[in-house]
């Protein structure tokens, strides 16, 4: 009885999942629908297009409609960034799904609130300009940090090395002798930590996306060393591994 309960509930749970798009996509379209028709009762609009009615009705249904969008914007924008999160988490892990569920909430939050307040017949250019120069100036402000940020989806994109790979990182803003070996334990939004041995080391993804990669010491030691240990003749031939030759007598 128990494990039927179980499984039940695992497949209330999978439809759940496979109706969340749908309510994201419903929840769409009923935005798009509810500012079309306030556009249409808006009091700009001078002409009846939608039915015969006296100005306040056109009033309500104009006002109500513009709630209705910023409703539906709202449950749409919030669906499809957890969406999003989902499909790529698998992919790409949780730090980057989750940068990617906050762009789509800013994004969608930006627009949605544009949009009600055209809907309501605020003028909005004051707003989108002031919007521009204030993202400007944060990016100025934020330079290394969003630069750490796109450093580390070039290496999700690129991949250079994956954790669990022991790497050697060659830069001179490393500091030191400009090397570091070490097995990769994460690699996060601004940093990627490298296990060295003696401790855990975070290094900015700016600097890893600048410095030379390549596989660290222990991992080619043994070429290394076959190739530095000189060949052991055997006394009687002339070459390693060649034939033999006649070696001379005692005087």
């Amino acid at each position: 009885m128990q494990q039927r309960q179980i499984d039940l509930s695992a497949k209330v749970a999978r439809v759940k999942r496979k109706a969340r798009p749908w309510k994201s996509i419903i929840a769409l379209v009923l935005a798009i629908a509810a500012a079309v028709v306030s556009h249409l009762a808006s009091p700009s609009r001078k002409s009846k297009v939608l039915f015969s009615a006296p100005d306040w009705t056109y009033s309500v249904v104009w006002v109500s409609t513009a709630v209705l969008f910023l409703i539906f914007a709202s449950m749409a924008t919030v669906g499809l960034a957890t969406q999003a999160r989902q499909l790529l988490e698998p992919r790409v892990g949780i730090a980057y799904s989750a940068i990617v569920r906050y762009a789509v909430l800013i994004v969608g939050a930006f627009t949605t609130l544009v949009l009600t307040l055209v809907l309501f017949g605020v003028p909005v250019s004051q707003l989108v300009l002031g919007g521009a120069l204030t993202t400007v100036f944060v990016s100025i402000a934020a330079q290394q940090a969003l630069g750490n940020v796109f450093a580390g989806l070039v290496l999700m994109l690129a991949q250079p090395f994956k954790v669990g790979d022991q790497i050697r990182l060659r830069a001179g803003s490393l500091g030191g002798s400009g090397t570091l070996d070490g097995m990769v334990t994460d690699i996060g939004i601004t940093y990627v930590r490298v296990d060295t041995g003696s401790g855990v080391m975070s290094v900015p993804n700016s600097q890893v996306l600048n410095a030379m990669v390549g596989p660290s010491s222990s991992d080619d030691g043994n070429g290394a060393q076959e190739a530095g240990t000189p060949a052991v003749s055997d006394g009687r031939s002339g070459t390693p591994g060649g034939p033999e030759q006649p070696q001379p007598g005692p005087a």
